[in-house]
């Protein structure tokens, strides 16, 4: 009996001494911790470079050569969805290259000679046909040649304000509200001509009577400059569409 007493409480303290100890059970579950939080930020960083590579993909296949968008985005606007993306430029950017270039040739025009700023034409029309493009960049070289203290004339200012229910307006289209003679010594004029990817633009001063050109400029807009503006309501009421103009009655 003695015997099989001193046998059993021998293998006792065998497995007593084989099982690990209290600080040996809390290190392995650290590295066990340690071990989970690793694979986490490995996971988490191989996650983002993919989203990243896959953002990055996605957005150089919505861009051709020419700078125009293959499958715009769907962007949310207060009257419904419209297709575009992000842009970092506007027309206003070209056109104050454009003005530099016409300021950096220009001749005879000084800070005491008013000039007037036109539409640009369409240079396959009869010279008397834009779209907003064109009138959108006649605005904004008024605003930049105002930045090089040139005297602009407004030649659209009538004499009095119009009060409407639409609102009160003080330019006006109707050539019977707009003065006879305006003291304009030079005008600038400009065409578009529709090209692969966008819109080539000319653009020059003129003397009102001489007709000689006084300066030049020419550059280019990328469709998607172009068709970031969007026609307000009122330029919608006479659409062409399959070649029949729409006409919206009262």
């Amino acid at each position: 009996m003695k015997i099989l007493t001193s046998l059993s409480i021998i293998v006792l303290l065998s497995g007593c001494s084989s099982l690990p100890s209290i600080e040996q059970l809390f290190a392995a579950d650290d590295e066990g911790e340690q071990g989970l939080e690793l694979n986490e930020v490995e996971r988490a960083v191989q996650s983002d470079e993919s989203n990243v590579a896959d953002a990055t993909n996605q957005y150089d296949s919505k861009v051709d050569a020419f700078g125009s968008m293959n499958k715009p985005a769907m962007m949310s606007k207060s009257s419904g969805a419209y297709k575009a993306m992000p842009l970092t430029k506007h027309v206003g950017d070209y056109v104050r290259n454009m003005a530099q270039d016409l300021v950096a040739n220009m001749e005879y025009v000084t800070e005491r000679t008013p000039v007037a700023v036109t539409h640009f034409s369409l240079i396959d029309s009869d010279l008397k046909a834009t779209n907003l493009l064109g009138q959108q960049m006649a605005e904004s070289f008024v605003h930049e040649f105002h930045k090089f203290r040139m005297p602009v004339v407004e030649f659209k200012s009538t004499q009095y304000i119009t009060v409407t229910e639409s609102g009160d307006f003080v330019l006006s289209r109707d050539f019977l509200d707009l003065k006879n003679a305006t003291p304009i010594q030079y005008v600038l004029t400009g065409t578009m001509t529709k090209h692969q990817g966008g819109y080539l633009v000319n653009a020059r001063m003129l003397g009102m009577q001489s007709n000689v050109v006084v300066a030049s400029a020419q550059s280019f807009i990328p469709y998607y400059i172009a068709d970031a503006l969007l026609p307000s309501g009122s330029s919608k009421q006479n659409e062409i569409v399959d070649g029949v103009r729409l006409i919206q009655g009262d």
